[in-house]
C-alpha cells in the first residue's frame, strides 16, 4: 500500500510552529483558532503538495480525496454547501508560503458563485435593493480575480471596464454603482473571459475551486515572485500552501468593512493605534487603494464594540507572539472576524526599537533581542539619507541600481584626480565613470558617492564602495557618460557637465539634478563617538544596547580591513579589535607610482637599491600610524600583492604615445615600453603577483618586513605596544613561505640588534588559492596564521574574473538559479566555504594554536559571518564601515548556537 502522506489540515489542527508545512498565513490561522479568536473556518493545503504539483505537473495521488473530506466537513459546519443555489457557502482562496511574500501572489475571493448561487446569496443577505447589489458586486469581483489570477488575463481589462461604466454614471465611486450596474459588469466581465481566454468562465463552484488551488501552485514561479525571492534570498524550493477560507463579508453595507492593523507602528515602533479601515469593502479593496482608507482609531466613532474587541485581539496576539503583528480584519455587519496575522515586517528603525521595547516589557530577553534584528538593518541605519518631505522638489533624471545604500550630494567629476582635487578644497564631489577599476580607488575614496552607467551590485565600484560606506548608484544605463569631455547626457536630453551638482540615492537607485536636503545618521555619531548612548534618541539606546550585548556573546573578535592611520582610527572608534588585512600596495598609488616604476626599471643591483631605498621610510612612516592608530591590537600587514601591471602604464597607450613622439620620444618612455612589454601577461591576475613577485624581484619583501619592524621598533621606543602580523600573500605551496619567512626572520633579528628593540612578529600567509586550501595542513608547519582571502579564493575556485564575468553573464545565472545570490557577496559554503573547513580543520591538526581568519569583504557579510562562526575561526576582517554589521553578526551567530568545528 502506498503510504499515506497528509496534505490538507483544518485549521483546527495546526499550528504557528508548523509554517514550513502550511506556510505562514496557514500556520498562523490555526494559532489564532487554537486561541479562540474569532477565525472564519477552514483548511490548508499544504507546501509538501505544491511542490508535489511543481516537480510532476500534476497534484499528488491523494489530495482531491482529502479536499473532498475537509470541504465536506466545512460544509458540515457551516449548515449550507459550496455554491448551494439557494444559500450557497463561498470560500476564498489565498497563497501562504513559509516566508511572508507581500504581493507575490494573488488571491481569488468569493469561489462558489454562479449564476444560480448569486440569486441565493442575494436572498440570504435581506432580498432587499442592497443585498442584490452586494450579491452582484461579489460575482463580478470573482470573475476578474479569477480572470486575473487563475486565467492570467490582464488585470487592466477589468479595471478599464469598471472605469468605462462608472464614467457613464457620472461617477468616480464604486459606492455609487448599484444592482443593475454590477449585473451588467457580470455580463461585460464574462465576455471579457470568453474573448481574452478562449473559455467561459466556470460555472461549477468546484472547478472554480480546484483551478483556482493550481493558479497559486503555479505562482510560486511567476516572475515578481521569482524576483522577489532573489532579492530576499529566500529558498526557490520552498513551495507555497494553499488557504481554503470560508467567507465573510466586509461589502454588505456601511456597518461592514475591512482593514489593516498593526500592534505598534512598524515605521518608527512606537506603542499606538496603526492601520487602515474602509467601510463596505472586501479586503483586496484596501490594498488596492480603490478608495481612499480611514485612520483606524476612527473605526472607534464607527464601531466601537468591534473596535474594542480588535484592541482587545491585538494585545492577545501581540502578548501570545512576542513582536509586532501585521493583521486582518473583516467586519460582516458588525461581527468581527480575524482573516490573517503574522510577525509583521518593519524598517530597521523600529526592528531595534521594538527588539528593545518588548525587552522592556519583559515579553523577551536581551539574548533574544539581539536575535531579533540584523546587520542588514544595522547597515541601513548607518546611511545617511534624503530629506523624503523635500526630495520631491528635485528633478529625477534616471534610476540606476541601488549598489551601496545612503545619500549623497556633490558636484559631478569624471576623474579620480578631479574628485581628489576638488575634495581637498574641502568640496562634496560625486565620482561619475562608466565604470570604476583600482585606478579610481584614490578618487572613490574623496568622492561623497559614486555614479556608474555600467556594472552591477558586485561590481568593482559597488563592493569597493559599500566597503568604504559610500553612497553607489550603479548601472545607470540611461546616461551617456563622455569623461574625456566631462559630461554625462540623461533622457530627455538633459546634459550634466563637470561641476554640476547631483543628488543620488543608493538605497532607491535615484539620481536627481541638483541638491537634495540629506538627513545625518545619528547612529553613525554613535558610533564615531560624537553622540553618547545616554543622549541619543530611542533608536540610538536601542542600538547601543543590542550592541553591548552582541559583543558580550560573540566568539569571533573583528578586524578591520584598512590601509592607513586614518581608516584604522575609525575602524577603532567603530569596535575593530586589530587589523586584519593592511593592503600594501594601495601605499604605491598617486606619487609613489613613478617609484615602483623606477624599480621595474632597474638594470643593476644598484639601481634596484636605490629604488627600494627611496620606498622603504615612506613605507615604514605608514606602518608607524596604524601601529599607533591600532596601539595594542594585532595589526596584520600583507606584503605587496597585485601583479605589476597595475602599477605601469597602459600598454597601447604607451606604444600609441612612443610612436607619435617618433624620435622625440622621452627616453624614459621608451624604456618603461620595453619593460611594459617584457612584463605583459594575458592572464595578470594568474601570473607574477603576490609571494611570486616576491621572490622575483629580489628586495622588495625584504624592505617591506624591515619598514614594518623599523616602525614597530619606533613605535615601542615611543612607549607604544605595536603588534605586527606578516602576511605572505598567494601561496600555493610551503616552499614558497619557507624561503619568504627564513628572510623575513633573519631581518627581524637584524633590526633587533639595530635599535635593541625586540618587536615579535607572527608570520603567517593569505590562503586565496585552491591548492593552498589542500595542503594547509603542509603550510601549517611555516605558518603562525591563516587568512582566507576570500575573494580571490573565490575566484580561483570558481574560475572568475570578478571584473569580467558580472556584467557577461552573472545575470543570467541568477535568472536561471545556478546561484542564490553572487558569491562574490556571500561566501559559497559548498565550494569555497568547503576548501575553508579543509584548511581550517587541517592546519590546527599540525598547528593547534594556529590563529584563523578572514579578510576578504565576506568578512562583512551577515551570512558569512555566520559561516565563519560555525567552522571556528578566530576573527572576521572587513572595510571599517561593516564593522559594526560583523559585530552585531557574529554575535547573532553566537547566540543562535551554531556550534563550531575547529575553535
Amino acid at each position: 500500500m502506498p503510504k499515506y502522506v497528509k496534505y490538507v489540515y483544518d485549521f483546527t489542527e495546526g499550528n504557528k510552529d508548523l509554517k514550513e508545512l502550511l506556510g505562514g498565513k496557514g500556520a498562523n490561522l490555526a494559532e489564532m483558532t487554537n486561541l479562540g479568536l474569532p477565525v472564519p473556518p477552514g483548511f490548508t493545503i499544504t507546501t509538501e503538495a505544491c511542490r508535489h504539483y511543481l516537480e510532476h505537473g500534476t497534484v499528488p495521488e491523494g489530495l482531491r480525496t482529502q479536499v473532498d473530506e475537509r470541504l465536506a466537513a466545512l460544509e458540515g459546519r457551516m449548515g449550507k454547501r459550496l455554491g448551494q443555489a439557494d444559500d450557497p457557502l463561498l470560500v476564498s482562496v489565498r497563497s501562504g508560503a513559509r516566508f511572508s511574500m507581500p504581493g507575490m501572489m494573488e488571491t481569488v475571493l468569493n469561489i462558489g458563485l454562479n449564476d444560480a448561487s448569486v440569486h441565493g446569496l442575494a436572498a440570504v443577505a435581506g432580498g432587499d435593493a442592497a443585498s442584490e447589489r452586494f450579491a452582484w458586486d461579489s460575482y463580478r469581483r470573482l470573475i476578474q480575480m479569477f480572470g486575473k489570477t487563475v486565467l492570467g488575463l490582464e488585470g487592466d481589462l477589468f479595471e478599464d471596464a469598471l472605469d468605462t461604466l462608472k464614467r457613464d454614471k457620472g461617477t468616480d465611486s464604486d459606492l455609487a454603482l448599484d444592482a443593475d450596474d454590477f449585473r451588467a459588469l457580470v455580463a461585460t466581465y464574462k465576455g471579457i473571459v470568453r474573448e481574452h481566454a478562449g473559455r467561459d468562465f466556470p460555472e461549477d463552484p468546484r472547478e472554480q475551486m480546484d483551478l483556482a488551488v493550481k493558479a497559486v501552485f503555479d505562482s510560486w514561479n511567476a516572475d515578481r515572485a521569482i524576483l522577489y525571492r532573489r532579492q530576499e534570498r529566500i529558498p526557490a524550493d520552498l513551495g507555497t500552501a494553499v488557504n481554503v477560507c470560508s467567507m465573510v463579508f466586509g461589502n454588505l453595507g456601511m456597518d461592514s468593512g475591512t482593514g489593516v492593523a498593526f500592534t505598534r507602528d512598524p515605521a518608527s515602533g512606537r506603542q499606538g493605534i496603526y492601520g487602515d479601515y474602509l467601510q463596505n469593502a472586501q479586503g483586496e479593496d484596501v490594498v488596492a487603494g480603490i478608495r481612499n482608507t480611514v485612520p483606524l482609531a476612527d473605526l472607534e466613532k464607527i464601531d466601537k464594540r468591534s473596535y474594542d474587541e480588535l484592541l482587545a485581539i491585538m494585545e492577545t496576539l501581540e502578548n501570545h507572539y512576542r513582536d509586532l503583528c501585521d493583521i486582518e480584519f473583516t467586519i460582516e455587519r458588525g461581527k468581527l472576524w480575524m482573516l490573517q496575522t503574522r510577525v509583521g515586517k518593519r524598517t530597521a528603525a523600529a526592528a531595534f526599537c521594538i527588539a528593545t521595547q518588548l525587552v522592556d516589557q519583559g515579553l523577551i530577553g536581551l539574548d533574544e533581542a539581539v536575535t531579533r534584528v540584523t546587520g542588514g538593518q544595522l547597515a541601513q541605519l548607518m546611511f545617511p539619507r534624503f530629506d523624503d518631505a523635500r526630495s520631491g522638489d528635485s528633478t529625477l533624471l534616471t534610476k540606476g541600481m541601488n549598489a551601496s545604500p545612503g545619500a549623497a550630494v556633490g558636484k559631478a567629476v569624471f576623474s579620480s584626480e578631479r574628485a581628489t582635487e576638488l575634495a581637498e578644497k574641502g568640496e562634496d564631489v560625486i565620482l561619475v565613470r562608466r565604470e570604476t577599476n583600482p585606478d579610481d580607488l584614490a578618487g572613490m575614496v574623496a568622492a561623497r558617492g559614486v555614479l556608474t552607467s555600467r556594472g552591477g551590485k558586485t561590481s568593482h565600484a559597488a563592493v569597493v564602495a559599500r566597503g568604504m560606506g559610500k553612497t553607489c548608484v550603479c548601472g545607470a544605463e540611461e546616461l551617456d557618460v563622455d569623461v574625456r569631455a566631462g559630461r554625462f547626457t540623461a533622457p530627455g536630453g538633459v546634459v550634466v557637465a563637470e561641476g554640476d551638482v547631483i543628488s543620488i540615492d543608493g538605497t532607491s537607485g535615484a539620481v536627481y539634478l541638483g541638491e537634495v536636503p540629506v538627513v545625518n545618521s545619528p547612529v553613525v555619531d554613535y558610533f564615531e563617538g560624537d553622540l553618547a548612548a545616554a543622549e541619543g534618541d530611542e533608536l540610538v539606546k536601542a542600538v547601543d544596547r543590542i550592541m553591548a550585548c552582541a559583543d558580550e556573546k560573540r566568539a569571533l573578535r573583528v578586524r578591520a580591513n584598512a590601509d592607513n592611520p586614518e581608516d584604522a582610527a575609525r575602524a577603532r572608534r567603530f569596535g575593530a579589535q586589530g587589523i586584519g588585512l593592511c593592503r600594501t600596495e594601495h601605499m604605491f598609488l598617486g606619487d609613489r607610482r613613478r617609484l615602483v616604476e623606477n624599480l621595474v626599471l632597474a638594470e643593476t643591483d644598484a639601481e634596484r637599491r636605490a629604488a627600494l631605498d627611496a620606498l622603504e621610510p615612506l613605507q615604514r612612516r605608514d606602518f608607524a600610524g596604524i601601529f599607533e592608530a591600532m596601539d595594542g591590537l594585532p595589526v596584520t600587514i600583507r606584503l605587496i600583492d597585485p601583479p605589476l601591471h597595475e602599477f605601469l602604464p597602459d600598454l597601447t597607450e604607451l606604444s600609441v604615445k612612443v610612436a607619435v613622439a617618433g624620435e622625440n620620444a622621452d627616453p624614459q618612455d621608451r624604456r618603461l615600453l620595453e619593460a611594459v612589454r617584457r612584463l605583459h601577461e594575458q592572464n595578470p591576475m594568474l601570473g607574477l603577483r603576490g609571494v611570486r613577485l616576491g621572490l622575483v624581484i629580489s628586495g622588495l619583501f625584504s624592505m617591506q618586513v624591515r619598514a614594518i619592524a623599523e616602525a614597530a621598533a619606533e613605535r615601542r621606543l615611543a612607549g607604544g605596544d605595536p603588534r605586527p602580523e606578516i602576511m605572505i600573500p598567494l601561496v600555493g605551496a610551503v616552499q614558497e613561505l619557507e624561503a619568504v619567512r627564513e628572510d623575513a626572520l633573519g631581518i627581524l633579528e637584524r633590526v633587533k640588534a639595530d635599535t635593541g628593540v625586540d618587536v615579535p612578529a607572527m608570520i603567517g600567509t593569505m590562503i586565496e588559492l585552491p591548492r593552498a586550501a589542500l595542503t594547509a595542513g603542509q603550510i601549517a608547519e611555516a605558518a603562525e596564521f591563516f587568512s582566507f582571502g576570500t575573494n580571490d579564493l573565490t575566484q580561483t575556485t570558481w574560475g572568475f574574473s570578478r571584473d569580467d564575468v558580472e556584467a557577461a553573464f552573472f545575470g543570467r545565472y541568477l535568472e536561471l538559479g545556478v546561484f542564490g545570490v553572487s558569491p562574490f557577496e556571500t561566501l559559497d559554503r559548498d565550494g569555497v566555504g568547503r576548501l575553508i573547513r579543509i584548511a581550517a580543520e587541517e592546519g590546527r591538526r599540525t598547528r593547534p594554536d594556529l590563529k584563523l581568519g578572514i579578510c576578504g569583504e565576506h568578512g562583512g557579510d551577515p551570512d558569512s559571518v555566520h559561516f565563519c562562526h560555525e567552522v571556528g575561526l578566530d576573527y572576521v576582517s572587513c572595510s571599517p564601515f561593516r564593522i559594526p554589521v560583523a559585530r552585531l553578526e557574529a554575535g547573532r551567530a553566537a547566540l543562535a548556537g551554531e556550534g563550531s568545528d575547529s575553535r
